[in-house]
């Protein structure tokens, strides 16, 4: 068996297996993760009725890399929903918990946990049913014995645990991360499945292809020396360029520091990161309107300092020279519609960070040797406030 062109023996080796076999196996786990929640789906659609007839707003919410997934998909629910939507990192929610919750309104809080075992995780749950009059707890987790799968509430809760294969051995989230992602996309447009199953089937096929054809070139972009890594994206994909940003530098340990920005927000300060020991990757929207933005910034960055390379990906090619490379995300010109767009695009962040990570000496698999590190974080203690 062989995963990423790589033997498993050599895999294995390498401390790498993991996280090759999390990312090599991601369009199968998609595929399990639809098919699982259309078991549950007229469950999910009756708990969400209830929610949305009473909620007031909704709160996409996570630690780490799935605070991440919220910034992909508030755009998709605000629009599917109408109710005001806002990605809040757990770790936001536990320090000013009076920022975001009163008795007055009554919050749907989404909550995503590769684990559901991280201190903020069951903390910032707690806090919204202390402060709130009343609030709905959609719970999508990979762990069935995780903490937070097993939440307990005075307020209506329910929980969608993933495939186990969701659930990443390795300590950058991986599958877990698209499969969680997936799910949220599939509750905000849980009214149009056939939509939905369509476009998993494009996923599935444009990530093959990625896995299959664009390897040699990916690999051949992270062997480059560069120290720094930018990454820009729009919209949801946005959320992409965040995540990539830090498995990027959670596989280096640190030793690439990354950043992650809009297109439009790079311009009025972060810019000034670039130099000759940058990688620079442009997640591009496949909307003519925001690709007028993003093919402005690109072309802007012939002023100023020159970066050492610049990798577009794109659903369909670009004609801009600035390019040294593209990735294209399309098969047979059917179009992944924008909000399913992050679900594929990490894929190549994912690739960037495992090779990276193998260059420069590190196990992607357990890449911390300082143990700064960990798959779940460990040492927060959560005090208690008063109403």
């Amino acid at each position: 068996m062989s995963y990423l062109n790589q033997k498993e023996s050599v895999l294995l080796e390498l401390g790498a297996l993991h996280t090759a076999r999390e990312i090599a196996m991601q369009p199968l786990l998609w595929k399990q993760t639809i098919e699982k929640f259309n078991i549950e789906s007229n469950d999910i659609n009756s708990f969400l009725k209830k929610a949305y007839n009473e909620s007031t707003n909704i709160i996409l919410t996570g630690a780490g890399t799935s605070a991440f997934i919220g910034l992909s998909l508030q755009g998709s629910f605000f629009s599917n929903s109408n109710l005001i939507t806002r990605a809040l990192a757990t770790t936001d929610i536990v320090s000013y918990p009076k920022h975001y919750f009163n008795a007055t309104e009554i919050p749907l809080i989404i909550s995503f946990a590769r684990s559901g075992n991280s201190p903020e995780s069951c903390a910032a749950l707690a806090l919204a049913d202390n402060f709130s009059g009343k609030c709905f707890h959609l719970i999508i987790t990979c762990d069935a014995e995780g903490k937070l799968a097993k939440f307990q509430s005075k307020n209506p809760v329910f929980v969608f645990v993933l495939p186990a294969e969701a659930n990443d051995k390795g300590l950058a989230m991986t599958g877990s991360y698209t499969s969680m992602l997936l799910t949220g996309l599939l509750v905000a447009y849980i009214d149009q499945m056939d939509f939905c199953i369509q476009q998993v089937d494009l996923l599935e096929r444009v990530a093959q292809k990625m896995l299959s054809k664009d390897l040699e070139t990916i690999e051949q972009i992270s062997a480059k020396d560069f120290q720094r890594a930018v990454f820009l994206g729009s919209g949801a994909l946005f959320g992409t360029a965040t995540e990539a940003a830090l498995k990027l530098q959670e596989l280096t340990d640190g030793q690439v520091i990354c950043k992650a920005d809009t297109y439009l927000g790079f311009r009025h300060g972060p810019k000034a990161v670039i130099d000759e020991n940058t990688l620079v990757i442009y997640f591009f929207s496949n909307s003519h309107y925001v690709q007028q933005y993003e093919e402005d910034l690109v072309h802007a960055m012939k002023t100023g300092n020159s970066a050492m390379f610049q990798l577009g990906i794109s659903e369909h090619t670009i004609p801009m020279k600035e390019l040294q490379a593209q990735i294209t995300l399309t098969i047979n010109d059917q179009t992944i519609a924008e909000d399913f767009l992050p679900v594929c695009s990490i894929v190549v962040g994912q690739l960037i960070a495992f090779y990276k990570s193998l260059q420069l000496g590190f196990m992607p698999d357990a890449p911390s040797v300082s143990g700064s590190i960990s798959r779940v974080v460990q040492g927060v203690y959560i005090y208690s406030v008063k109403k």
